[in-house]
């Protein structure tokens, strides 16, 4: 196989807002590109053989507006340009044989040095994630240390997965949403970008319904009604009717302690656990 060296660099998603701030970088020229900075902003970078896939939800709703607002960025990098030969090959037969393909560690490793350079090597303030379903399992408190980062690099898989060197190599953190498998890790991608940027300041607005949703305190989240209060034979709970704001409180409180303990044995578990 040929080593040339990649002529196309990679795209990025995101709209240039504010103060820009541009790291000195010790890539070829070849896999330069102007990357201006929103200097300060919560950044995702994103290697994946999918780059068209983002933002795709990411760019709706709330999530898209503050994107646009330059509250976050946004940076998928194609894995494909960093392929070698006439193909951008990417990946090779399992050592020991075996069904699939696996992504070559010398392709990824050229990824990953791109995606890194010049971000703090403290991964408390810049994260390097493998989505893999042999990870941790992602949740709220991840989300929470992820948005109080300066940002992160996430790798998505694809075929059976990576060459376990460069999982090694740069000591990644492998994280997984869930206890099943997909195709490729660009939807687990999508679904805690999605939970990490909602944590960031002004995007929701309203920073109380953080605090009272699911996962934040241990719970899960109470009943929510609205009007009409009278629908189809059934009422809004009078307590939520009466104006009583400790009352209100109190309901909450019990029925999501009671919501948690029959749907989520585990987190009930671990709620009264003496702290």
């Amino acid at each position: 196989m040929s080593t040339d060296t990649p002529n196309t660099a990679p795209k990025l998603a995101t709209k240039s807002h504010g103060r820009l701030a541009v790291r000195p970088t010790a890539q070829p020229r070849e896999l330069m590109q102007d990357t201006p900075d929103i200097a300060g902003t919560w950044k995702a970078k994103i290697i994946t053989l999918l780059p068209t896939a983002f933002p795709g939800m990411l760019g709706e709703s709330l999530t898209g507006k503050a994107l646009q607002e330059g509250l976050w960025q946004l940076e998928p990098i194609d894995l494909r340009i960093f392929g070698e030969g006439k193909h951008r090959n990417v990946d090779d037969t399992p050592a020991g044989g075996g069904a699939g393909m696996v992504l070559r560690p010398d392709i990824m490793g050229k990824a990953v040095d791109f995606a890194m350079n010049g971000l703090p090597a403290d991964r408390e303030k810049w994260p390097l994630v493998y989505l893999s379903p042999r990870g941790k399992r992602f949740d709220q408190a991840m989300a929470k240390k992820w948005s109080q980062a300066e940002g992160v690099t996430m790798i998505c898989g694809r075929f059976e997965g990576l060459d376990e060197r460069v999982i090694e190599h740069f000591g990644i953190e492998e994280v997984s949403l869930g206890d099943f498998v997909l195709t490729g890790g660009e939807i687990p991608a999508t679904a805690m970008i999605d939970a990490t940027v909602r944590l960031l300041p002004g995007v929701l607005g309203n920073a109380e319904s953080i605090e009272e949703e699911s996962h934040s305190n241990g719970l899960l989240e109470h009943p929510q009604y609205t009007r009409p209060k009278d629908w189809r034979g059934r009422e809004i709970p009078e307590v939520l009717m009466s104006g009583h704001h400790g009352k209100i409180a109190d309901w909450r409180l019990k029925m999501a302690q009671e919501t948690t303990k029959d749907r989520r044995p585990d987190m009930w578990t671990e709620y009264v656990k003496p702290k």
